[in-house]
C-alpha cells in the first residue's frame, strides 16, 4: 500500500511540474524550430547523448500521459533523419507506452476490476481471446489517442509482454510516417513564396498521414481476414455465388435481390417456404385477430345501431380461415416461383462446414458467400414443470380446433398481448401473467396503460407483478403457482401459450466449429456490415437481431446480400436510424424512432406534442376515438425524432411519420401537405398543427396584432 502511495505522489508531482513550470513550452514546435540548429549541432558532436536525452524525455512524456508525443515524433525526424529517427522513436514511443500501461495497472486495474468488473466481463474475455488483435487494430488504424490507449488497455486482463511487443508492431507503420513528415517539416526555411515551403516532400509527408487511417484501416481487414481463414483450403472454383440458409422473410428477400442482379444462388430450407412470418407468425396472427375483431364489433353492434340475434363463435372455421390465409399467400413464397425466378431451391438442414462450403442432405456446395437467415424460435423459460404442461406457442397453437375454455397467457409482450385479447374475444376466460410492473414494457407506460385497460375492460384479467414459479398439473386441471408481493397464488388453466420471447435459431448451424460466437440473446455476433468474424459469412432476420421484425428482416436482407455479393468492393453499413413497430391489439400501437421512455434513457432532450384521435372527424364517425398521437421533435425545431400513435388504424397512420424521418421531412412539411378530409391520417396533419401552435413566433404575431388594428382604422 506504502509502496502504490508513493508511486501516486511522484505520478502527481511530475505532471504537476510538467504544467506548474510550463514544460510544455520546450516540446513544441515553434521551440525545436528555434532550437533546431544548436540540437542538430549537438547530435553531431555526440550522437549518443543527445539519443539518449531524446529517449529519456520521449519516455516521461508517453509514460505519464503528457501532450507532446506526436511532437517529439515529429522532432525525432527533424533531428535524426529517417532511419534513426525511426528506430529510436519506435522503441521510445512502446516502451513509453508500456510505462503508461503499467501505471494503470498498478494504480486503477484493481479499482477498476472491482467496481465494473460484472460489466467489464464479456470486454475481459474479448481480451484475453483477441487482446493482441484489438490492440494490434487499434494501434495501426489510429483510432483513439496515443495515451488513452495506454491507460484503457492497462485496466483489462491483457499481458504487459503481448501489450509492449503488439505496440512496436502495430505503432511502426504510423511511427515510419509521422517521422518522414519531420524530416520534411526540418527542411523547411525562410521562403519567399509559398512554392518553396509547400515542396512535393512536404506534400507527400501530410499526404502520407492523411491516408495512413485508410491504409492501415485496410491492411488490418486484409490480416484479420488471412487471420479468420487460416487453416481454411479456398476452392478454385465455386458452385454457386451465394448459399442462403432459410428461406423465411430474410431469406427470401435475399434470394430475389441476389437473382435479380443475375447472381447464381442456392436457397435452402429446412422447413416451409415462407418462414415463421407466413406460416406461424404474422399471417396467421393477423387472420386471427381479424376474426376477433369481428365477433368484438358484433359485441358493439348496439353502439351503431344495429341489434343482433344469438351468435356463436364457431372456433374450427375460425381456425381453417386462419389455414386458408396461409395458403392463399403460399404461392408468393414456394419453391415453384423462386425456382423461376433462377433460384435453386433445396429443402434440408443446411449447415457450415468451412468459410466456403455448406452441406445440406450430404451435398457438399461451394460458394463465395453465404448468409444464415434461419430465424427464431419461441423461447421456453426453464419454469419447473413447465415441461410436464402440454403448453402452446406461436409455432403449435394454429393446430388448435377447439377453443379454450381457460387460457393463460405468459408474457405481456406484443404477442402476448394479441393472442390473450383475441382468444377473450373469441369466448375464452383469459388470464395474462407478467413478471414485470406493466405490459408492453418497450411502450411509453401511457400507451400501455391504454392497452392494459382496453384488456381489463375485456375480460382479460391482467396480472402484472407476478413472476412464474413453477407449474402443478393433476387429473382435475392444471395450474401455475406464481409469486406476488411475497404471497403464492394458484392459476388454473386448460390450455398455457407461452409467449415470453424468441431466440435465434443457430443450433445446427456448425457456427462454433468456425469460431462465429453469438450474443446473449443468441443472435449471432455481426459487424455494421451484418458480417461474422468470417469474411464471407453474413447474417440478417431475427437469427442477427436487434429488431426481431418480419419488415427488419426485409431491411437487413438487402444489406446482407449486397455486402456478400459485392463486399470486395464496397460495403453498406445497415442503417438503423429509422425503424418502425407495431403492436397489433385493439387499440393498435405503432411507434418509430424514439419515444418518451427511450429519450429519458439516453438523455435526449426533446419536445413532445399530443393529439387526442378524439379530435379526428372521422374517428368520431367511425366510434373510434381511443388513443392518440405524440410526436418528439428537437426543442425549437421541426425535426421529428420519433413519433407514437396508438389507436385505431395506428400500424397504417405511422407510415407518413416513417417517410418523414427517412427523408428529413419535418413538422412543417406534414402541415403543409394536403389531407383527404374525411380520413384518419389527418391526425398527423393535426399533430403538426398543434406543434406549430405551441412554438409560434409570439412577439411576431404582437406586430402583426398591431399590423391589423391599424388596417382597421
Amino acid at each position: 500500500m506504502k509502496t502504490r502511495i508513493w508511486v501516486i505522489l511522484v505520478v502527481i508531482t511530475a505532471i504537476a511540474c510538467f504544467f506548474v513550470f510550463d514544460l510544455g513550452q520546450y516540446i513544441s514546435l515553434d521551440h525545436l524550430s528555434q532550437q533546431k540548429q544548436s540540437i542538430q549541432s549537438a547530435y553531431q558532436r555526440n550522437p549518443l547523448l543527445v539519443i539518449g536525452a531524446y529517449f529519456a524525455i520521449y519516455l516521461a512524456v508517453a509514460g505519464l500521459s503528457l501532450p507532446g508525443a506526436a511532437i517529439l515524433t515529429l522532432a525525432g525526424g527533424a533531428i535524426f533523419g529517417l532511419l534513426v529517427g525511426v528506430i529510436v522513436v519506435s522503441f521510445a514511443s512502446s516502451i513509453g507506452a508500456t510505462i503508461a500501461f503499467w501505471v494503470s495497472r498498478y494504480l486503477l486495474r484493481d479499482w477498476v476490476q472491482g467496481r465494473y468488473g460484472r460489466q467489464l466481463t464479456a470486454v475481459n474475455e474479448g481480451i484475453k481471446k483477441e487482446g493482441g488483435l484489438y490492440l494490434f487494430m487499434i494501434r495501426m488504424v489510429l483510432i483513439f489517442p496515443f495515451f488513452v490507449v495506454n491507460l484503457v488497455m492497462g485496466v483489462t486482463p491483457i499481458k504487459t509482454l503481448r501489450f509492449y511487443l503488439t505496440s512496436q508492431i502495430g505503432m511502426l507503420m504510423g511511427t515510419i510516417v509521422y517521422v518522414y513528415a519531420g524530416t520534411q517539416l526540418a527542411n523547411i526555411e525562410l521562403a519567399e513564396s509559398a512554392g518553396d515551403i509547400l515542396t512535393p516532400g512536404l506534400l507527400s509527408a501530410f499526404a502520407l498521414v492523411g491516408i495512413l487511417p485508410l491504409v492501415a484501416k485496410k491492411l488490418v481487414t486484409n490480416l484479420t481476414q488471412r487471420r479468420r481463414l487460416k487453416g481454411y483450403k479456398k476452392p478454385r472454383h465455386f458452385d454457386t455465388n451465394l448459399v442462403v440458409i432459410g428461406a423465411g422473410s430474410a431469406g427470401l428477400v435475399a434470394a430475389i435481390i441476389a437473382s435479380t442482379v443475375k447472381a447464381k444462388i442456392t436457397l435452402i430450407e429446412k422447413s416451409r417456404m415462407g418462414g415463421d412470418c407466413l406460416n406461424t407468425g404474422c399471417i396467421p396472427s393477423k387472420t386471427l385477430i381479424r376474426s376477433a375483431k369481428i365477433n368484438a364489433y358484433i359485441d358493439r353492434a348496439q353502439e351503431f345501431g344495429i341489434q343482433v340475434e344469438a351468435r356463436r363463435v364457431d372456433f374450427s372455421a375460425v381456425m381453417k380461415r386462419v389455414q386458408n390465409a396461409i395458403k392463399t399467400i403460399e404461392p408468393h413464397d414456394s419453391i415453384e416461383r423462386y425456382t423461376e425466378l433462377g433460384v435453386d431451391c433445396v429443402s434440408g438442414q443446411g449447415k457450415v462446414i468451412d468459410p466456403w462450403s455448406v452441406e445440406v442432405n450430404g451435398r457438399v456446395i461451394t460458394t463465395r458467400g453465404i448468409i444464415l437467415a434461419t430465424g427464431a424460435t419461441p423461447f421456453v423459460p426453464p419454469i419447473p414443470g413447465l415441461d410436464q404442461v402440454e403448453f402452446l406457442t406461436s409455432d403449435n397453437v394454429w393446430s388448435l380446433m377447439e377453443l379454450p375454455g381457460k387460457l393463460l397467457v405468459l408474457g405481456g409482450g406484443p404477442i402476448g398481448c394479441e393472442m390473450a385479447q383475441s382468444f377473450s374475444r373469441l369466448g375464452s376466460t383469459v388470464t395474462l401473467v407478467d413478471m414485470v410492473d406493466r405490459i408492453l414494457p418497450r411502450e411509453d407506460a401511457d400507451v400501455a396503460a391504454i392497452v392494459q385497460d382496453q384488456l381489463a375492460r375485456e375480460g382479460v384479467d391482467v396480472l402484472v407483478g407476478h413472476k412464474a414459479v413453477r407449474f402443478e398439473s393433476s387429473r382435475e386441471q392444471p395450474r401455475m403457482i406464481a409469486e406476488h408481493n411475497g404471497e403464492e397464488i394458484a392459476i388454473a388453466f386448460d390450455e398455457v401459450f407461452v409467449a415470453v420471447g424468441r431466440r435465434a435459431d443457430t443450433e445446427a448451424l456448425g457456427l462454433d466449429s468456425l469460431g462465429i460466437g453469438t450474443n446473449p440473446d443468441g443472435t449471432i455476433e455481426l459487424n455494421e456490415f451484418l458480417q461474422t468474424v468470417i469474411p464471407g459469412i453474413y447474417a440478417c432476420g431475427d437469427v442477427a437481431g436487434p429488431y426481431q421484425f418480419t419488415h427488419m428482416a426485409s431491411h437487413q436482407a438487402w444489406y446482407a446480400t449486397v455486402n456478400a455479393l459485392f463486399g470486395r468492393i464496397w460495403k453498406f453499413r445497415a442503417d438503423y436510424s429509422v425503424v418502425p413497430w407495431a403492436t397489433y391489439t385493439d387499440p393498435e400501437v405503432a411507434t418509430v424512432g424514439l419515444n418518451e421512455s427511450t429519450a429519458a434513457e439516453q438523455g435526449i432532450d426533446c419536445e413532445v406534442t399530443r393529439f387526442e384521435l378524439s379530435g379526428v372527424d372521422r374517428a368520431v364517425a367511425d366510434g373510434e376515438t381511443q388513443g392518440f398521437i405524440k410526436v418528439l421533435t428537437v426543442p425549437g425545431k421541426d425535426e421529428i425524432l420519433g413519433a407514437t400513435i396508438v389507436g385505431y388504424h395506428a400500424s397504417e397512420l405511422i407510415g407518413e411519420y416513417v417517410t418523414a424521418m427517412t427523408h428529413g421531412l419535418g413538422l412543417n412539411k406534414i402541415l403543409g401537405t394536403i389531407h383527404i378530409y374525411p380520413t384518419l391520417g389527418e391526425i398527423n396533419k393535426f399533430a403538426a398543427s398543434s406543434w406549430k401552435k405551441a412554438n409560434a413566433p409570439e412577439k411576431l404575431l404582437e406586430y402583426v396584432a398591431r399590423f391589423h388594428r391599424w388596417g382597421r382604422g
